[in-house]
């Protein structure tokens, strides 16, 4: 499985005929779609299926049965945006569906493990709940091929970079203040740079491998490792491994940092600040935080989620560009123009962009008080699509690493 996410063009057919700029209409297509319900007084809220966190199977099974009308619309709506794509990808929608819904099944009970409570605990997220289940499947099960057409990887977490986005808009920054964000600033570009130099010259590792896990420790963990491997091609294993070592960090800092605030007797305030100093993933420091108390989860919030959080969609951009320029290889040994650049430029990073603005205009025009109300009733339902489009992604990435290969996409 040596294959980069990559993205190519050559004219305004691109638009239609390129599986970034697909990702680009899907992920724009649910975040207006968000903003126009609430708009009109309803939620996207009705299309998560979130899955409540539970403890034991009664309450699993009431939770599923009273979120079922959610998961039937939720699939039907990624069934018509990702059939709607295929299509024009030049794929039958025949060849698309049986697929699709096995990997829907799966991201329902993927989904429903990571919201039991004991998963949460150790920080077991349903993108990497997704590799363990695809590499079980793929070692226990014979794939079939009438798989691969729904084994869309690449449109699947360029769909969700773009939800990212909408996430994290600009307005985050100016809540931090100039003091926290000079100062995550500095701990952002230090922890990237940090871990890019072991990597690449005490371990010999790949540059794209470094700067993918780089990104990971020094941005928001997972969704980061999985923004930056797809925006600068990194091999699909690179990026697997990116988020096990994340989160193997993450779930032992939780512990570790526990014992050294209270060891060393950090008040509540400054101890959140640390945790959101060393934490790679954000689940697991909000564990830590709230350990701690309402003080240490402020002070963490505005540290990690506000301060580090918010460089995603720029390490793409410039992590993009100079993978492009610097790091592929060109036969001909000559730079590529301004030109080519936009051509290689992946495109799933300005749909990043244009949903962070979307928000952040919409949140900038609204009393304080409405929101919250958006907080609630648009950027988190996107935050679950988000992660159900990883989901789809990495189960997607180890069942195709189990095909034969000739049966492997390109």
């Amino acid at each position: 499985m040596s294959e980069r996410f990559s993205s190519k063009g050559s004219g305004w057919s691109d638009l239609v005929k390129k599986e970034d700029w697909w990702a680009v209409w899907i992920g724009l297509a649910f975040v207006v779609l968000a903003i126009i319900l609430w708009l009109f007084g309803s939620s996207i809220k009705i299309f998560t299926a979130k899955i409540p966190k539970w403890t034991n199977f009664g309450t699993l099974f009431s939770a599923l049965g009273n979120n079922s009308v959610s998961i039937l619309l939720l699939f039907l709506i990624f069934l018509v945006l990702f059939t709607i794509a295929i299509l024009f990808l030049n794929y039958k929608f025949i060849d698309f569906l049986p697929g699709f819904i096995v990997i829907f099944i799966l991201g329902v009970i993927i989904n429903s493990f990571s919201a039991w409570q004991w998963a949460q605990n150790y920080n077991l997220e349903a993108p990497l709940v997704a590799l363990a289940v695809g590499l079980i499947i793929s070692n226990v099960f014979s794939i079939p091929k009438w798989l691969e057409t729904a084994l869309r990887t690449e449109l699947y977490v360029k769909v969700g970079i773009v939800l990212l986005g909408a996430t994290l808009p600009i307005t985050l920054i100016i809540q931090a203040g100039p003091t926290a964000f000079l100062q995550a600033t500095v701990i952002a570009i230090s922890t990237f740079l940090i871990i890019y130099f072991v990597a690449t010259k005490g371990l010999g590792s790949d540059k794209r491998f470094a700067a993918t896990l780089g990104a990971g420790g020094s941005i928001c963990g997972v969704s980061a490792a999985i923004a930056v491997g797809g925006a600068i091609k990194s091999k699909k294993e690179e990026v697997s491994v990116s988020i096990s070592i994340v989160v193997i960090w993450a779930v032992f800092m939780i512990f570790a940092l526990s014992i050294f605030i209270k060891i060393a007797g950090i008040p509540a305030g400054p101890a959140g600040a640390w945790i959101g100093t060393f934490e790679f993933a954000d689940a697991a420091g909000v564990t830590a935080a709230s350990a701690i108390g309402d003080k240490a989860l402020t002070t963490f919030t505005l540290m990690k989620v506000i301060g580090r959080d918010m460089f995603i969609g720029i390490w793409c951009f410039v992590l993009s560009i100079i993978s492009i320029t610097k790091w592929e290889k060109r036969e001909e040994g000559t730079k590529p123009d301004a030109a080519e650049i936009w051509h290689r430029f992946p495109k799933f990073v300005l749909g990043f962009f244009i949903a962070s603005i979307l928000l952040t205009i919409l949140l900038a025009s609204v009393l304080p008080n409405t929101a919250t109300v958006i907080n609630k009733n648009v950027i988190a339902p996107i935050k679950e699509i988000r992660t159900w489009a990883f989901t789809f992604c990495f189960l997607s990435i180890i069942i195709l690493s189990f095909l034969p290969t000739s049966f492997q996409l390109s």
